[in-house]
């Protein structure tokens, strides 16, 4: 026991130690911990690392996905639906198949099932991606895709190979197979709708942010135990819970709640992922030696573990060339037809009454906001080249190798091939995007959300401003408010002004107007996220800075002479 309190310990050190000089040498900290836990693996008397593949697939990954769920943009999400299923089932189907029909040329003694099953293994990406293109500045419709595709194909890879392996044991036809994978996900998507919703009410009704907080780190394997309990995928549940949650936060939650989630999970974030990652490159002796004494040829085993990388990547490249012409044909078919729409707006005329007027126009304003999101952030060439160097290979991989029933087929060998994949595409992949974004100017295009974020800031100012001159403004008990009150609400809230050398009372007056004024900013924000006019990233910001002032507006109330 006291061993492993060492061990953790150390882990954790190393974990922050890298995180912080990652950003000095301008590298991805997941990269390096890799480096580092291959490293140790090679000191001479370390002990043998080996971790249980359900600690991580159960106790690792549900949360991590729940938290990029989370902070998914629902608006882009939408928007980018079809492509982001698309690559993370249609293409993660392609390429088990593929891959497995490879696996069974180059590696005697095992069948099509298992092949499939080692296919499906290499397939999904990992979202050590989003953080390097992030850092570039590359557009934030990549990232979204990226962050969308690295959540969902993981479920989708996890699911294949348990099939795959489970008709590797028992006869199943194609329809029982695929009979299997919808079942598993849909059963998965139900739950974690309702586990989501759950989450976010129950959230709002206990008081106290640490309180929310600590429900949010349940929430993800509230959604994922059940899911496996009844044979489902429990990472579909997980990411599906988050994108709820992440949706409804705004809603339901309290400022500080969500304040206090952020800063939580960045923490848990960078513990999980850190863990991740060494325990990748310390596995790696075991791997070895495991490989040597039961089948004798590492060297066979890497040469083909680098052959699939290449192989994979070539599979993708494929699939998104078209996919990246589909989108821009998509982006012109749109365009065309909101201008037919313009030209014949005026002639059409609005029989569904109010509601139906509303709904309607509200319906318009989406499919021009829609339309504008893909004139102004396409997906061309460029973004279809980042698309495919970014998918990179990392712990599911290897987590889902180790899944592999013990009595597989030449199991160690085929667990090296998927360490092989994953290391080289964290390593190759990884040190090399960052070259390739700046290669191709796409790096640091960030101008289109700041000019978004500045945008919204007048938004919610002009909201302040207009309440605020509203000469039927009134309190809650119907009474006017002090006009030296609304006064210093307006410098307050709509010039930033500090109230500390007006001597304005921080009273009651004060506390209720400037909140009843974030109040009505907090919902001019939820109305343009409807609409989808300015992107998830650029709202969420602004939202970010609401929630600040209303827990600074209650902290200055509570006392004044607060600096």
């Amino acid at each position: 026991m006291d061993e492993a309190l060492l061990v953790g310990v150390v882990a954790v050190v190393a974990i922050v130690t890298v995180n912080a000089l990652a950003s000095r040498v301008k590298v991805a900290p997941p990269l390096l911990l890799v480096l580092v836990g291959v490293a140790v693996s090679l000191i001479p008397g370390f002990p043998a690392v080996e971790i249980e593949p359900e600690v991580i697939l159960l106790g690792i990954i549900p949360p991590l996905l729940y938290s990029a769920a989370v902070a998914v943009p629902a608006t882009e999400f939408r928007r980018d639906f079809w492509a982001i299923s698309s690559l993370s089932v249609v293409l993660v189907i392609l390429s088990s198949l593929l891959m497995g029909l490879f696996f069974v040329q180059v590696i005697p003694g095992i069948g099509f099932a298992i092949g499939a099953a080692l296919g499906a293994v290499v397939s999904p990406t990992d979202a050590v991606a989003v953080q390097v293109i992030k850092k570039m500045g590359v557009s934030p419709r990549v990232v979204t895709v990226l962050e969308g595709e690295s959540m969902l194909n993981d479920a989708t890879a996890l699911v294949l190979t348990r099939t795959a392996v489970a008709a590797s044991v028992a006869s199943m036809s194609l329809f029982e197979a695929a009979w299997d994978l919808s079942r598993a996900v849909g059963i998965a998507v139900v739950i974690g709708l309702i586990a989501g919703e759950a989450n976010v009410r129950l959230r709002r009704a206990v008081p106290g942010a640490a309180s929310s907080t600590a429900i949010s780190f349940v929430a993800p394997f509230a959604a994922a135990v059940p899911a496996e309990l009844l044979d489902a995928s429990g990472l579909v549940a997980a990411v599906v819970a988050g994108l709820v949650a992440g949706f409804r936060a705004p809603i339901f939650l309290r400022p500080a709640d969500r304040i206090s989630e952020r800063a939580n999970w960045h923490t848990a974030e960078l513990l999980l992922e850190g863990a991740v990652f060494l325990i990748l490159g310390l596995e790696l002796i075991t791997l070895l030696e495991d490989v040597e004494e039961t089948h004798g040829s590492i060297a066979a085993a890497v040469g083909l573990g680098a052959a699939a990388l290449v192989l994979v990547l070539l599979v993708r490249t494929a699939y998104i060339a078209p996919l990246v012409m589909i989108a821009a044909r998509r982006a012109r078919r749109a365009r065309r037809r909101l201008a037919e729409r313009a030209g014949g707006a005026g002639q059409a005329g609005g029989t569904g009454g109010a509601d139906g007027a509303s709904r309607a126009g509200l319906r318009r304003e989406q499919r021009h906001a829609d339309a504008a999101y893909q004139e102004n952030r396409p997906l061309g060439w460029r973004e279809g080249s980042v698309l495919v160097w970014a998918g990179l290979r990392g712990a599911i991989t290897l987590a889902a190798a180790q899944t592999l029933p013990s009595d597989t087929p030449m199991r160690s060998t085929l667990v090296l091939i998927a360490f092989v994949v994953a290391a080289g595409s964290l390593l190759i992949q990884g040190f090399t995007l960052p070259h390739l974004t700046r290669r191709l100017g796409i790096a640091g295009e960030t101008p289109h959300d700041e000019w978004e974020k500045a945008e919204l800031r007048g938004l919610v100012a002009g909201v302040a401003d207009a309440m605020l001159a509203d000469p039927a403004l009134r309190r809650a008990d119907g009474s006017p408010y002090e006009p030296r009150v609304v006064e210093a609400v307006h410098r307050a809230v709509v010039h930033a002004r500090d109230e500390e050398d007006d001597e304005v009372d921080m009273g009651a007056q004060f506390l209720e107007l400037r909140l009843a004024v974030v109040e009505a900013q907090r919902a001019r924000l939820l109305e343009a996220r409807k609409v989808g006019t300015y992107g998830g990233h650029a709202l969420a910001e602004v939202m970010r800075i609401l929630d600040a002032e209303q827990i600074s507006a209650h902290l200055r109330a509570e006392d004044p002479d607060a600096d």
